[in-house]
């Protein structure tokens, strides 16, 4: 399995070409919209909804971008998409109106959030939801999660979209609803071969990590996240394949 190539053509924009100052919150159609007008890639997160649909949003609780409280799972999708964004405008989005927006114009890299809460098994129903809403979907998209159960759910699901795992120095400070244990492994990158990866993004401090260069003397691309400027790009693209920016136009 491999990438293609629009997946290195421009970088990729973390989000989407976010600026809540320019009134584009993270993940919005507005921030959509912005990145396909500049041709970037697109990076987007998916959380669950009550009744089982992949909604483009990042976190898991809705306060920080919104006038809401409470979890994103404890809503439905019509409800969601209700709730207006603050500073934006818009509304959270299903992933199935963003794929009619983005409509192949350029790759679209998803990241599938964490349902188990802690890295484990407890995962499934979100994987199942985003395969379904890609089924027809005929761009480049690739799928990419940190919790490797959601990478081998994602395999079996739909094995012919281009997967990776989405990687850290899972420091503590970071990472507290993980334990400890469960961080230390998932450091190493371990399961690489096993979820039939072709890629992985890694945490921009930490590229200098040995696993890092071991996959990619594997042949595995190496994205990284979050790039937040000119000079920050410049040093990571003697490792990386591509970045995933935001905060300047890279």
């Amino acid at each position: 399995m491999t990438l293609p190539a629009s997946f290195f053509a421009r970088p990729i924009t973390h989000r989407a070409l976010h600026d809540r100052k320019a009134g584009r919150v993270e993940n919005s159609v507005k921030s959509i919209q912005a990145a396909l007008d500049a041709g970037y890639g697109i990076e987007i997160d998916v959380q669950l909804s009550s009744d089982g649909h992949a909604m483009v949003f990042h976190d898991d609780g809705l306060d920080r971008l919104t006038a809401e409280t409470g979890p994103v799972r404890a809503r439905t999708r019509a409800a969601l998409e209700a709730i207006p964004l603050t500073d934006d405008g818009g509304t959270i989005q299903s992933l199935e109106t963003v794929l009619g927006m983005v409509a192949g114009q350029v790759p679209l890299l998803i990241e599938i959030k964490d349902q188990d809460g802690a890295m484990g098994p407890d995962v499934g129903a979100l994987e199942a939801a985003t395969c379904a809403a890609l089924e027809n979907y005929a761009g480049d998209v690739a799928l990419m999660s940190f919790n490797p159960h959601a990478v081998a759910v994602c395999a079996k699901l739909a094995p012919q979209i281009p997967r990776g795992i989405v990687t850290s120095s899972y420091q503590a400070v970071f990472w507290p609803e993980v334990p400890a244990e469960t961080r230390d492994i998932l450091r190493d990158i371990p399961d690489y071969d096993r979820v039939g990866a072709c890629f992985i993004s890694h945490e921009a401090t930490d590229l200098d990590r040995p696993r890092v260069a071991e996959l990619k003397a594997q042949g595995a691309y190496i994205f990284t996240w979050t790039i937040r400027s000119a000079e920050a790009e410049a040093e990571a693209r003697h490792i990386v394949d591509n970045v995933t920016f935001e905060g300047y136009l890279a």
